[in-house]
């Protein structure tokens, strides 16, 4: 009985009333108890087990064991609460933010100046510890600490947009004096109960809530729109709560920072090792390095005439490569229609999943993401049915067409009322929350699915024509990918900022998708320009990034001369 309840225990992590009675038994954990009845039955059944005499006893004293074991259960679901509000008040901090979105339509200006609140806590190294979304193009941050009317000010030292974390900074000592910080835990087990603390909405003052864990797996972290491990929770995770630790006895078991839209009382938090993974890189490099990945776009073999076409045995399992990024260096390692039958010495299922724990399993692109950058993964591929072991250096990879660009002014270049950008999916999110059907079709597809193939590759776009004598007729083409300048085609928009300053012939030709072309005479566009610029009271006709590019150029063919 006893060497049962233990395997029960530890693939569980579960603590239990009986644990106060087998202490060497069983380790402790969070408080989930189990039923009176149940432990009333295991109570009696240990006793007649250790000793048979006394078992009639023990069954005589039974309603006393179960009164105690009722005071017992109440005391210890309060004592955890409490001990983890006592940890909050000296560790969580309310962040108060002031920020500044673009306008990816009129690149030039900002959005109106908005004030939001989230929350934080402490970590070694007088840190804050708070959400990417929280401090996200922010202006001003001040942060408050629980009991005191003071605000300080703070800096924000690293953001990591693609996992959602933060540092953050307080100069003054006065802030420092009485703060404690939180250690960093585990991944909890399911059904492993942790406190969310935080300041959510519905109120000024520092919030507690319970839940237990419910589910752990990669999920799609909404700010960043990333693939990362995360951790559910039936906790209430409300606007206000993000950045606040779940504390699971006295440390941090991850940070919250979203919920399921539509659905009652299931939160997300950022799991341990994603944290651990996101302080390390900025420790290291001084910076946020992101997440690696193997740039690779993988289909499950789950077909058994699948896995006979490509020579699988029956006890072989993988994943089938489909395509490759180009600026990765699995391009240089792996072929189209490999199969890759492991990681690192870890079986890929045919699903693409890999072992987590006991009786879980996670994707495996988990274990790429938890890689550093430059770090070396091995590879176990079938290739034409000869196994292989290969090795890849891993690091993060930038779409071709950007995700998010927060805490950053978009680019733009306007010539002769021209208005053109790079392609962003920011650019795209202004067409609504419905800009997948909303937004054009074609630059939305390519958003998704087209992969760079060099390095610095945008998609450049005439975003719209600032009306003028000089354009009248070529208002209808916008929203359409420029292809060549002159007959070059154009790699970045620098580079057709490069190429249209530095035009010498009479006309100036712009070759946009499907097949539209844009002819202006040369010196009267460039006249026009500044005439445009002053009607629409726009203050330059590029933006800060491509001036301070072109005076780099300029000041190293100085040099070179």
């Amino acid at each position: 009985m006893l060497r049962s309840l233990h395997s029960l225990r530890r693939l569980n992590a579960h603590r239990t009333i009986f644990s106060y009675h087998l202490q060497p038994f069983l380790r402790e954990s969070s408080p989930l108890f189990l039923p009176i009845p149940l432990y009333s039955f295991i109570c009696s059944a240990a006793t007649a087990v250790a000793a048979p005499e006394k078992a009639s006893a023990s069954c005589s004293a039974l309603s006393r064991h179960v009164l105690e074991a009722d005071d017992v259960l109440v005391r210890y679901q309060y004592a955890d609460a409490y001990a983890a509000i006592e940890l909050a008040l000296d560790s969580v901090v309310k962040v108060f933010t002031v920020s500044c979105s673009p306008n990816y339509f009129l690149p030039w200006q900002n959005k109106s100046q908005r004030e939001s609140t989230g929350s934080g806590f402490v970590i070694p190294g007088q840190k804050i510890l708070t959400n990417a979304h929280v401090v996200a193009d922010h202006t001003f941050v001040l942060v408050r600490k629980h009991g005191s009317p003071t605000k300080y000010k703070a800096e924000v030292q690293a953001v990591g947009h693609e996992c959602d974390l933060a540092l953050l900074t307080v100069d003054s000592e006065e802030f420092w004096e009485g703060m404690s910080f939180l250690d960093l835990g585990d991944i909890p087990f399911l059904q492993e109960a942790v406190a969310v603390v935080g300041y959510p909405q519905g109120g000024d003052n520092i919030s507690v809530t319970k839940g237990v864990v419910s589910r752990v797996e990669p999920t799609q972290y909404v700010h960043g729109a990333a693939q990362l491990m995360a951790i559910q929770i039936d906790a209430a995770i409300n606007p206000g709560n993000s950045g606040g630790p779940a504390i699971m006895g006295n440390k941090v078991a991850g940070v919250a920072f979203q919920n399921l839209s539509g659905a009652e009382n299931i939160g997300y938090i950022i799991p341990v090792p994603i944290i651990r993974h996101f302080l390390s890189g900025v420790e290291e490099n001084g910076r946020y390095v992101g997440f690696c990945s193997l740039g690779l776009s993988c289909q499950p073999t789950e077909n058994v005439q699948l896995r006979e076409h490509f020579h699988m045995h029956p006890e072989m399992t993988g994943v089938l490569v489909s395509k490759i990024n180009p600026l990765s260096d699995a391009f240089n390692v792996l072929e189209k229609d490999d199969i890759i039958i492991a990681f690192d010495g870890v079986p890929i299922a045919n699903d693409g999943t890999v072992a987590f724990r006991n009786r879980e399993r996670i994707t495996f692109d988990h274990l790429v993401s938890m890689k550093k950058p430059d770090e070396k993964a091995f590879l176990r591929v079938l290739r034409d049915g000869v196994v292989h072991e290969l090795s890849i250096s891993l690091r993060p990879l930038q779409p071709l067409v950007p995700v998010q660009q927060f805490d950053k002014l978009p680019s733009y270049y306007i010539f002769a009322g021209l208005v053109f950008i790079p392609l962003t999916q920011p650019y795209l999110h202004e067409y609504g929350d419905d800009w997948y059907n909303a937004s054009p079709r074609r630059l939305c597809e390519r958003s998704l699915r087209e992969l760079p193939k060099m390095s610095g590759e945008q998609l450049v776009i005439l975003s719209q024509v600032l009306m003028d004598d000089i354009n009248t007729g070529y208002e209808r083409l916008s929203e359409l990918q420029v292809k060549k300048v002159n007959g070059t085609e154009v790699d970045n928009l620098k580079h057709l900022c490069s190429l249209v300053e530095g035009c010498h012939e009479e006309n100036l030709r712009f070759d946009l998708d499907d097949e539209r072309v844009i002819v202006l005479n040369y010196r009267n566009a460039k006249l026009a320009t500044s005439r445009i610029l002053k009607r629409h009271r726009i203050p330059s006709a590029m933006s800060g990034d491509l001036i301070d590019e072109i005076i780099c150029s300029k000041a190293e063919v100085v040099c070179s001369s």
